[in-house]
């Protein structure tokens, strides 16, 4: 895997404890990126942020504190990064959770909507502004293959009506492909990009903490820095600098359901997550 240097850019990640994120957060470093891990507990994003720093090399490896669950958190942290760095090049909203019954967070939003696309929405609206400024920028977006058995409803949800633990996780996975093209859609891609992505089933606390079963199946699944090299390419490399609103495995464009393409669910989906974040709409 080759790509050019990441001297001088600045990469936030949400979700870099452990895995996928974790393992891009490591190769990015290495590569010679500033790196910000958005992470929920002290104690882990320490231990990471050390992990990093012995791979890279470097010290150029940052914390900021927040759970993704709350927004007040969500808010705070996209403060606190820009205060602290005046150019931020690579948003990667990697962070996600499963959860087999209905759970709400302290906002009082169903869990995996809140964490697996709300807080996404809305770092990277806090944040775009500055994303601008730092042109050209890219934001990456961990999707999944589980947005084939989406079965989303744009007046539900948060699938109060009759909750399903796995297909709210598809639903999830395809907001996160209609957040990323309305995302396109709405911002010059000389500005910044935005992209997302299915990493391959591969090994991870995610994947085994909801799906105990498949630990039967973990060799024949990617490692995380594997899985990790898709997340990489959108983040760094040249030939992708002016790709947007696409969907990629295996470092290629991918295919995604007519569901996932639907421009005017897109729109909708926008608009409900405006409201449900409070945020204002982004003018060109």
């Amino acid at each position: 895997m080759s790509g050019r240097g990441m001297e001088g850019r600045v990469c936030v990640i949400t979700g870099a404890t452990a895995g996928l994120g974790q393992a891009a957060a490591t190769e990015l470093a290495r590569r010679g990126a500033t790196v910000v891990l958005v992470a929920r507990s002290p104690e882990r994003a320490e231990n990471t942020r050390k992990a990093v720093v012995r791979a890279a090399g470097h010290d150029r490896v940052h914390v900021v504190r927040a759970d993704l669950a709350v927004q007040a958190q969500v808010r705070a942290a996209a403060a606190e990064i820009m205060e602290r760095w005046p150019a931020v090049h690579v948003l990667i909203n990697n962070a996600g959770v499963y959860t087999r019954t209905l759970q709400l967070t302290p906002d009082g939003i169903e869990t995996q909507w809140a964490v697996n696309h709300l807080a996404p929405f809305l770092l990277t609206n806090l944040l775009l502004d500055r994303l601008r400024a730092s042109a050209p920028a890219r934001v990456v977006t961990m999707s999944s293959g589980a947005h084939r058995g989406a079965a989303l409803r744009l007046d539900d949800v948060e699938m109060r009506g009759k909750y399903n633990g796995l297909r709210q996780y598809a639903n999830t996975k395809l907001a996160n492909i209609l957040f990323t093209r309305e995302l396109a859609r709405r911002v010059p891609p000389a500005q910044v990009t935005a992209n997302a992505l299915h990493p391959g089933v591969v090994a991870t606390e995610l994947l085994f903490g909801g799906f105990a079963p498949l630990r039967l199946l973990k060799f024949f699944m990617k490692t995380p820095e594997q899985g990790a090299r898709t997340t990489v390419y959108l983040a760094s490399f040249p030939d992708v600098a002016t790709v947007t609103g696409g969907y990629f495995q295996d470092e290629r464009p991918a295919r995604i359901t007519s569901a996932a393409q639907d421009d005017t669910a897109a729109r909708r989906l926008w608009e409900i997550s405006e409201q449900m974040t409070g945020l204002p709409g982004i003018r060109k």
